[in-house]
């Protein structure tokens, strides 16, 4: 059996949350039943991603995850997942996916964002305005807004003032959810709820934890009678 690859380290919490969780969604009725996992996660390597997007440093991260992915396709992994939405800003995951064709991998590698627009369409037919939770560099540059067009939906975003208060929720030093991941600090959980009920409020019938870590602060399925769809899970 090939192995599933994680990249980890994008955050570091993010990768340990998608191999929980691969492990929590596995029926098995012993140790030996689970399947073969391997996470690398080298958080020190990887350019921060919306930093890179809103051109605050210069180095594509896709360089570096891309050799991350090459040594889990050493490991024997035939397919892989990275736990960070705004790494498939096509931006990075273009370049990302050059990178792997021109060292001739082979391993399969996951499309979070394609991922989740295909599970909103086949197990959620009847919904059509979709909330977005994300990282500015997400937001910006409309990862999650043109996929879901492309899906026949219709994307809710937050406008400018509310997606700083989201930003802050995951970066901010203090008391941001990198920063504060385990427990979510009160202050994030407040913002990003607070950003829930006014995506709820502009129309949006669910929504979409579009940054990993933002999964580390809802663990209910729904939220004010709106659906959320975590990308870790699907």
């Amino acid at each position: 059996m090939n192995i599933i690859g994680v990249v980890g380290g994008v955050g570091p919490f993010a990768g340990l949350d998608l191999t929980s969780k691969i492990f929590t969604q596995t029926m098995a009725r012993g140790d030996q039943d689970h399947l073969p996992v391997a996470m690398l996660s080298f958080p020190e390597k990887i350019a921060d991603r919306t930093e890179y997007l809103l051109g605050q440093v210069a180095v594509n991260p896709a360089r570096a995850v891309s050799q991350i992915i090459l040594q889990l396709e050493n490991l024997g992994a035939g397919v892989v997942a990275i736990p960070c939405n705004t790494m498939h800003a096509p931006e990075i995951f273009d370049v990302l996916q050059s990178l792997l064709k021109q060292r001739g991998s082979r391993t399969e590698l996951l499309h979070m964002i394609e991922e989740v627009t295909g599970f909103i369409r086949a197990v959620f037919p009847g919904i059509y305005r979709v909330g977005v939770l994300s990282t500015t560099g997400t937001w910006k540059t409309g990862v999650y807004y043109h996929a879901l067009e492309r899906a026949g939906l219709m994307p809710v975003v937050p406008d400018e003032d509310l997606q700083e208060k989201v930003h802050q929720a995951i970066y901010n030093e203090s008391y941001g959810i990198k920063a504060v991941s385990r427990p979510v600090s009160h202050k994030a959980n407040h913002q990003l709820v607070d950003a829930a009920h006014l995506l709820k409020q502009k129309g949006a019938e669910a929504l979409i934890l579009g940054c990993t870590e933002i999964s580390l602060a809802f663990s209910q399925p729904s939220l004010a009678g709106m659906p959320l769809f975590d990308p870790t899970w699907i």
